[in-house]
């Protein structure tokens, strides 16, 4: 019953004009909104307690979604000022965060072993546990993993033979020390590196495709694997 973050407050500027009315989460797959295939496959994962980070047309999700009951799940929202990134997201909500909870991009479908992946977190004592895709030798990546699955580093550099981060994680609340109040900044940027550098960031490895539903491309895609 962990407490499930979905970082839904994006600009989604990949998908415009689509967006220019429609938040990025709200853009239907399979004639349903996006956002509802992800709140399904994770409460069928065993996650019943939402808590969606909003921002931009925000209040379009909160009116579809509700409060989750007909979906059998319980669904809080936290409405950003103004654009603060996944980092600032977070820390604005902070009033609202458990001790521990898990992180999910409001734009990318992960059908993974999510039981694993929390029990990893919670065996392993760290701060922060990603979900991670290994890439072939000369497929670039973002997050450098050693042998034993210990995220040595994030990049925007996308090196070849580095892993993926997949869109999810699992956060013990001791990692929001490491953003900046009241700006917008980047969890992946900003907290990633310093948590891999004090050996409190490990990786959880999944053969599982994610979809990045984020550009026309990838919503193709997950309409693909889903029809």
């Amino acid at each position: 019953m962990i407490q499930t973050v979905i970082l839904a407050g994006g600009l989604g500027t990949r998908m415009r004009p689509h967006t220019e009315r429609v938040p990025k989460p709200m853009l239907p797959v399979l004639g349903r909104p996006f956002i509802e295939h992800q709140v399904e496959l994770l409460r069928d994962n065993g996650m019943h307690r939402f808590l969606l980070l909003v921002g931009y047309l925000g209040e379009q999700i909160e009116a579809y979604l509700g409060d989750g009951s007909r979906y059998g799940v319980e669904i809080d929202y936290s409405y950003e000022p103004t654009p603060l990134g996944t980092g600032g997201a977070l820390k604005n909500a902070a009033g609202k965060l458990d001790h521990e909870f898990m992180v999910v991009n409001g734009d990318t479908l992960l059908e993974m072993d999510y039981a694993g992946l929390l029990r990893r977190f919670r065996e392993s004592g760290k701060s922060l546990v990603i979900a991670a895709t290994r890439n072939a030798p000369d497929q670039p990546g973002n997050l450098l993993v050693s042998g034993e699955g210990v995220v040595l580093d994030y990049s925007k550099r996308r090196l070849p033979g580095a892993h993926t981060d997949a869109g999810v994680a699992v956060v013990g609340r001791r990692a929001l020390e490491l953003l900046p109040d009241g700006r917008s900044c980047s969890f992946e940027e900003e907290v990633i590196p310093v948590l891999s550098a004090k050996g409190e960031a490990l990786a959880f490895t999944t053969d599982r495709v994610f979809f990045d539903m984020g550009t026309p491309a990838g919503l193709a895609a997950l309409e693909a694997h889903l029809a």
